[in-house]
């Protein structure tokens, strides 16, 4: 679990603007980049398997330790039933350091939901498998877009998670397995990729 903002504009990289022209021809007319107009708030639970749960922050909203409790509640029936059978197998949680999931109210909701919590070592987003496998994917995927409004960048959102195979979630979180030995063997030093 991990939230991230998706700002309706994020400019093309210089490398990914690059074109091929002839020595002869004009050089090609780039725009002025000009600042996002807007932004969305998504915060998504996802396993191997993919996402189970998305909701996007409402204008104007917080995440708070009680928001994100009644997020926790909404997870565990979205698990109900999209992965059948998972809950009384038991789940594995994992999320940040973030103040509101570390409120009272948020680590009561996920003991009363029955999650495991996975500890999470402070300081450490490149051990959140959001952070460093599915968020720049989405991020990259949608780089160069420009959107009017905040429903055309929830539906984009929505398309690429869609157009991803089990494989594609399934990486993601081996990746943390590989994180957490690399981030052991160092004895909790800094760990990148």
């Amino acid at each position: 679990m991990d939230e991230t903002w998706i700002h309706h504009f994020d400019p093309e990289t210089k490398q990914q603007s690059m074109t091929w022209k002839r020595a002869s021809s004009p050089t090609p007319k780039k725009f002025k980049v000009s600042s996002s107009a807007g932004k969305v708030m998504a915060s998504v639970f996802w396993d191997a398997e993919g996402i189970i749960m998305v909701e996007y922050l409402e204008k104007g909203a917080t995440i708070t330790g009680s928001y994100y409790a009644g997020q926790i509640r909404r997870l565990r029936e979205a698990i109900k039933s999209k992965r059948r059978g998972k809950l009384r197998a038991g789940v594995l949680f994992h999320q940040d350091n973030a103040p509101a999931h570390k409120a009272a109210v948020a680590m009561a909701a996920i003991e009363e939901t029955g999650f495991e919590l996975l500890e999470h070592p402070p300081y450490s987003p490149d051990l959140a498998p959001s952070d460093f496998y599915l968020f720049p994917r989405l991020k990259e995927h949608l780089r160069g877009n420009k959107f009017e409004v905040n429903s055309e960048v929830m539906a984009a959102v929505e398309a690429f998670w869609e157009g991803q195979d089990k494989e594609f979630f399934s990486k993601g979180i081996m990746g943390l397995e590989k994180r957490y030995t690399k981030c052991i063997n160092l004895q909790g030093d800094y760990v990148e990729k």
